[in-house]
């Protein structure tokens, strides 16, 4: 198993998780872009958004509605950004399918 998130998801590398269920783990970015910043990834792996297939549209709901669940959590109810890159040209360093959520400071548009 060399993937990072898996690794997180079996307790081999240490995480300040913030939320766990059967299907999705939670914890904090460690390289922090804003005051609340934190990943929700699914416990099965997936390398990519292009590699979701038809069975996995239940997780991929479950991921958004935990990513809006935590962010009223976490004090980012007035307003947060998520976001999940593909691939290389779209930002992706870890292949395993994971969702920013950033709040609790000011957004802007383009991300740059």
């Amino acid at each position: 198993m060399d993937c990072l998130f898996c690794k997180i998801v079996a307790g081999d590398i240490p995480a300040k998780k913030i939320y766990e269920d059967d299907l999705v783990v939670a914890f904090h970015d460690i390289a922090p872009q804003a005051p609340v910043h934190f990943l929700v990834i699914p416990k099965k792996h997936i390398s990519t958004m292009n590699d979701l297939q038809e069975d996995d549209r239940e997780l991929a709901g479950h991921i958004l509605y935990t990513a809006q669940r935590l962010a009223g959590e976490q004090g980012c109810a007035d307003g947060f950004r998520v976001t999940m890159n593909c691939n290389e040209l779209g930002g992706q360093t870890v292949y395993h399918i994971h969702l920013h959520v950033l709040g609790q400071r000011q957004m802007s548009w383009p991300p740059g």
